[in-house]
């Protein structure tokens, strides 16, 4: 069984699950996976990824699990961790087909039950591509001297960081070696802040990282608008959290149009900003911008940079950014799939949200134009409507 807790996902998708049952609770929607490289999947991977996802049928929330997040997530309650604890996945809300080597994959059904699936699904497609397929990793040794050899240099430049690397890892115990590297081993464990990954978190006794994801301001388009999604997601999740939590993604429909939107109440009320498409460095000229113009002091706000990192390019972020804002980064593929092998290029995004009984497409646009996704006509309606050249 490659999947072996229910924690094993991101830690986004608990607080969003939450916040959907408090809010949203009768909404239906619709995701699809998205091969962006077009790998060629193996005969026969379809067939056996179905058997793996019955699988996960089985997980359930233990008992100490419950008790460590009850003690740990203040910001998770206790009648949600009651509902977790009864929580089960469903096989039946996927589909899953192959066509020769293209994998398809789709899940359907009510938000509040089908939204955990997503970083769990892509671990377990990664993984089970690379046994498949018969891809080696590096040696345990080569790893771990890897893993200290960018702590160290973190250390060194006194950069705080986490784990992200949930969704393309090369497997489990790959993931598991560099949590418990990091967190237990390594000379920087004071620069290692946490991970995304709850179960992981939970079994190394470390802060587990997250907020919401683009789906949570791509469901608030279709149901409320493009003009009115950015604010209306952002206070829906103040309404949920009341301060907790207080990242946000910024680029679900362009960094632009987000500090357009992001007034002076919000940009108060939230903590910094999570950047996840474009230039890191001309997204965090304009952030210091926008909060000056709000009469915020930016060294009072941070950023979370969380797009394909890598040292170099944490370094060269961490060398502007130092004395003009707070940062930090969550790595992902570089940190659990720099072992030898081709990480897959995928993604699994809401695609349509039941709204009055119709389907409304849903879509993300992002700072960088090849990593729209959805509906094209619908992406062009949103251009127009929030006058995005």
């Amino acid at each position: 069984m490659i999947i072996k807790s229910i924690l094993d996902a991101d830690l986004y998708k608990f607080t969003m699950q939450q916040a959907i049952i408090k809010l949203y609770p009768n909404i239906k929607v619709r995701y699809t996976f998205i091969n962006r490289d077009k790998t060629i999947f193996p005969d026969g991977f379809a067939e056996e990824l179905r058997k793996e996802v019955h699988k996960m049928e089985n997980l359930m929330l233990l008992k100490d699990e419950k008790e460590w997040l009850l003690k740990n997530c203040h910001f998770l309650s206790p009648a949600y961790l009651d509902f977790l604890e009864g929580y089960r996945y469903d096989s039946s809300d996927i589909g899953i087909i192959q066509i020769n080597g293209d994998l398809q994959i789709s899940i359907e059904g009510y938000w509040y039950k089908t939204v955990l699936w997503e970083t769990t699904l892509m671990a377990l497609i990664s993984e089970l591509y690379f046994k498949i397929t018969n891809q080696k990793a590096i040696s345990k040794e080569k790893r771990i001297e890897n893993n200290n050899r960018k702590a160290n240099l973190f250390k060194l430049n006194g950069i705080s960081y986490a784990d992200f690397g949930t969704r393309r890892r090369y497997s489990y115990d790959v993931h598991d070696e560099l949590v418990h590297n990091f967190s237990e081993f390594s000379l920087n464990k004071e620069n290692f802040l946490g991970t995304s990954n709850v179960h992981f978190a939970h079994k190394y006794n470390i802060k587990a990282i997250g907020t919401h994801a683009h789906e949570w301001f791509s469901f608030h388009a279709a149901a409320f608008g493009y003009k009115m999604a950015n604010k209306l997601a952002l206070e829906s999740w103040i309404n949920v959290y009341n301060g907790d939590l207080g990242i946000a993604l910024s680029d679900t429909f362009t960094s632009d149009v987000f500090f357009r939107d992001f007034d002076k109440k919000l940009s108060r009320t939230f903590d910094g900003l999570r950047q996840d498409s474009g230039d890191p460095i001309e997204f965090t000229i304009k952030a210091i911008k926008h909060y000056e113009k709000m009469g915020i002091d930016p060294k009072s706000k941070t950023i979370i940079f969380s797009d394909n990192l890598n040292v170099d390019t944490v370094l060269s972020i961490r060398n502007y950014c130092r004395g003009k804002i707070n940062y930090s980064f969550g790595i992902g593929t570089h940190f659990t799939n720099d072992v030898g092998v081709k990480p897959l290029n995928m993604v699994i995004k809401l695609t349509q949200c039941k709204i009055d009984n119709l389907w409304i497409n849903t879509i993300k646009l992002s700072d960088v134009i090849g990593k729209h996704t959805g509906d094209e006509k619908e992406i062009e309606i949103c251009k127009h409507t929030l006058k995005i050249i």
